[in-house]
């Protein structure tokens, strides 16, 4: 192909789909062909950045940014992304640069101002850091999470009392602020307000269920009111959530101790020293526990390695030399109690050992084996603001319904979900073998390799070729235009769906596909396009369903996709009913029950939204659990 001759505009928009549909492979062979014909544009290499940011590959988007930047360096978003390709590098003073060189374009620009100053504490310039959040809250003074960054610079220049109070002041705006009743909780603790801290971690915990330090920080408040079943309980859920915790493994481990359940903690600490092989204090503790299911042998060994980097710890002699007794080494035993003999104990020899029940990480004082580990500071969990979509597995549960159900040749393998899509109209399709591979029906679509992209390539040109030969044949048009579709040529793939019509009349398939590229493509749009534009839009594309749906009425699949639809236009009592007739017909069908869950909760049936949320989990669509606690909080709030 000629670059040079080549529609750009055309391709960098197919480039921004293949982006927004995350086929990054694909995105990024668009934009190579348009910096082909035009190198000095700055736009492709800035989207061709952003897919290699998504790739995680920071160097070369930042190579990129830097290139698009040369070309047209008054564009903020530039200076953004590349700013978050060196925060990926930990290059965080060239960062907090291009964040700076963003605000002079727009100075109103939030994330950029958040994203500062995550990079000056980084780089532990804690006053510009605070100057900067004095800027944030001038301009946006009723944002709860700026008063938490507050809270975190005043504790790293060690003013608690100023921290404490601006913590006060962001869950006054909204007490929902999971960060803050993070930090409150520490501040509790630290007065030894258990009770008190428990319950701001419970908060914490409601808003952030993933993160498994305040699992870790809410089993130190419970052990400190001897609730030890409840504290290994919050370890359990901690390691499920982090399986590589060292802390969560080495006090589960010392609580698995203290009830007996020695074997379980010898697993714990074997996980801790494979971690740390050199940690003497989770030896002496697995030498105890060695001793106890009757390893004297491997006892011995952990004790006498103790010894040997503390040989006035006292309490390992006294114990060696018990063990040494139960296995007949007398002469051993006697060297040992000699040993202490001539310390006169650790009276004389001034040892000691903290109070507490706890101890710092930090603190590696030998005679305080036998106490919990926390933290030595309190870590937040930050994070940079981005206004670029991510991966689709890493995005929190909003309040939107499942995706449409589409055709594609690529169903995402998952080993969660159970449901499978069944219509015996492609199951007849496809058994006519008319299409180059299987088609499947799925909300769940899966990305391209690089070879399958040519596929399409390849096969769209063949097509073409064919359809110039016999003309508009069905078959030729219905597969070209799912080739189109694939390599997110979304206008082709309607205007084939427009033909197809036209000369054919109604059918569900072409019906349906039509729908899903009008879909796809008012989905990229939909952050700049027009509301009326939208709106016209999403009617559009209920048009095709409704058609399809006076063909094949018993179709719960189009059903649900009408629902969704009514949902983009805000009409919740229509969606609820849709939904409704596609469970009539498929009372298995849970992404209809999790969607109408959402279609009754934006009613403001908070009950009738939980059920179907419930039902929508029990059938495995297990993000519904995250809606449900969200909202379930919402409902005790409400009654």
């Amino acid at each position: 192909m000629c670059y040079a001759q080549i529609n750009t505009d055309r391709v960098l928009l197919m480039g921004r789909n293949a982006l927004y549909f995350e086929d990054y492979v694909l995105a990024i062979q668009r934009f190579n062909m348009v910096i082909s014909a035009k190198p000095w544009l700055g736009e492709p290499y800035f989207y061709r950045s952003l897919a290699k940011y998504y790739l995680e590959d920071y160097q070369g988007a930042e190579i990129d940014c830097g290139v698009a930047l040369e070309r047209n360096p008054y564009m903020c978003n530039y200076y953004q992304l590349r700013a978050l390709c060196r925060i990926n590098q930990a290059r965080y003073e060239l960062a907090a640069e291009d964040f700076v060189q963003a605000l002079k374009i727009n100075p109103l620009e939030k994330s950029c101002w958040h994203n500062l100053v995550l990079s000056y504490i980084e780089l532990k310039q804690y006053e510009r850091a605070d100057s900067a959040l004095d800027v944030m809250i001038h301009n946006w003074p009723k944002v709860p999470e700026q008063m938490t960054l507050k809270a975190q610079v005043a504790l790293l220049k060690t003013d608690t009392v100023a921290a404490e109070k601006w913590v006060d002041r962001a869950l006054e705006l909204n007490e929902y602020e999971g960060n803050a009743w993070s930090m409150k909780s520490m501040f509790q603790a630290e007065r030894e307000e258990y009770a008190l801290a428990e319950q701001s971690l419970d908060k914490a915990i409601l808003q952030s269920p993933k993160l498994s330090t305040l699992y870790i920080n809410r089993a130190l408040a419970r052990y400190n009111q001897d609730n030890l079943r409840g504290a290994m309980s919050d370890y359990d859920a901690a390691i499920e959530i982090a399986p590589n915790s060292y802390l969560a493994h080495y006090n589960r481990g010392l609580l698995r101790a203290s009830v007996g359940e020695d074997n379980l903690a010898i697993e714990d600490l074997n996980f801790v020293l494979r971690i740390e092989p050199d940690n003497t204090i989770v030896l002496y503790n697995r030498a105890l526990l060695l001793d106890n299911v009757g390893d004297y042998k491997g006892a011995i060994r952990d004790i006498s390695a103790v010894i040997k980097d503390y040989p006035e710890f006292w309490e390992g002699y006294r114990k060696r030399a018990e063990i040494r007794r139960k296995v007949g080494d007398v002469y051993g035993a006697e060297r040992d109690e000699f040993k202490i003999l001539q310390a006169h104990m650790a009276v004389t020899t001034g040892t000691y050992k903290s109070s507490g029940k706890t101890r710092k990480m930090s603190q590696h004082n030998i005679e305080d084996y036998d106490k919990l580990v926390e933290e030595d500071i309190h870590e937040t969990d930050n994070q940079y603001v981005s206004e670029y979509r991510g991966k689709v597995q890493n995005r929190q549960a909003d309040l939107k319904p499942e995706p449409l159900y589409i055709f594609t040749y690529y169903k995402l393998q998952s080993d969660v979900r159970l449901y499978v899509a069944y219509s015996r109209e492609l199951d007849k399709l496809n058994t006519r073998s008319v299409l180059p591979s299987t088609l499947y029906l799925t909300c769940e679509e899966g990305n391209m390799t690089t070879a399958q992209l040519e596929t399409h390539l390849a096969s769209i040109a063949e097509t073409t070729s064919a359809i110039e030969a016999k003309g508009m044949v069905r078959e030729l048009l219905f597969k070209r235009a799912l080739d189109y579709y694939h390599v997110r040529d979304f206008e082709n793939g309607i205007a084939d769906m427009d033909t197809y019509v036209l000369k054919y009349g109604d059918d569900v398939f072409s019906l349906m596909l039509r729908a899903q590229c009008r879909y796809a493509q008012l989905e990229v749009t939909s952050t700049t396009a027009q509301a009326a534009d939208l709106r016209l839009g999403y009617l559009m594309v209920m048009q095709d369903y409704n058609r399809a749906l006076d063909i094949l009425p018993q179709s719960p699949y189009l059903h649900y996709n009408l629902g969704c639809m009514m949902i983009k236009l805000a009409d919740y009592t229509g969606a609820v009913n849709a939904f409704t007739k596609a469970i009539e017909l498929d009372s298995h069908f849970p992404d209809a029950y999790y969607s109408r869950g959402v279609a009754y909760i934006l009613c403001g049936k908070l009950s009738e939204g939980l059920s179907d949320l419930s039902q929508a989990g029990e059938y495995g669509l297990y993000s519904a659990y995250n809606l449900i606690k969200k909202y379930s909080n919402e409902k005790k709030q409400v009654e």
